[in-house]
């Protein structure tokens, strides 16, 4: 969903198949990869060659499709679905990896959002952090549900992983569908 995404980003500002893979790419994978730098994992897509592969047919999708027709909400639903599911992914592997719970919330919260943030920030676009929009909030929450029910709490990761993403996926739910925003700053 990620490197559709960045593919998409890519395509719509008429870039070429490499520069669109390119974006497919760091979107896709930008946020696990810092993510095991920092907890001194092995990078998951160096060994798992097949997530390469994932990210070239979303290239090829994007490239071959109509994407001018691609509706916008049905994508942002999407992409909610992945932040959702790589919050807790990531927290749970940096739990795996003996990193303490606190910094195992913020590995779940870079594993989700940072590959679109690299994406934003190279296409020159403002970034989600930049909007009021709820969306690093929802990986906060559910990163952090699933470490607390995990860590804290000694549920199994999957249980603790799936109600930390249900979280996770109703407060972005409530951003896409009921325009929820955070207060801004007044100063």
């Amino acid at each position: 969903i990620f490197a559709v995404t960045g593919a998409l980003v890519a395509a719509r500002a008429r870039q070429d198949f490499v520069t669109c893979a390119f974006f497919a790419g760091m979107t896709g994978m930008g946020g696990g990869t810092v993510r095991d730098l920092l907890i001194g994992a092995p990078v998951f897509w160096i060994s798992h060659g097949w997530f390469v592969g994932v990210c070239l047919l979303a290239t090829a999708a994007v490239w071959f499709l109509r994407t001018d027709q691609w509706p916008g909400k049905p994508l942002r639903w999407l992409d909610g679905v992945g932040l959702s599911a790589y919050c807790a992914f990531g927290s749970l592997k940096a739990l795996s990896f003996g990193v303490d719970p606190v910094p195992a919330v913020l590995m779940g919260v870079i594993t989700a959002t940072f590959g679109g943030v690299l994406r934003d920030i190279v296409a020159g676009i403002p970034s989600i952090l930049m909007q009021r929009e709820i969306y690093v909030t929802a990986a906060i929450a559910g990163s952090a549900a699933t470490v607390l029910l995990s860590a804290g709490a000694g549920l199994n990761g999957w249980v603790a992983g799936g109600i930390g993403a249900a979280i996770a996926l109703v407060i972005r739910g409530g951003a896409i569908l009921r325009g929820w925003k955070l207060p801004v700053h007044a100063g």
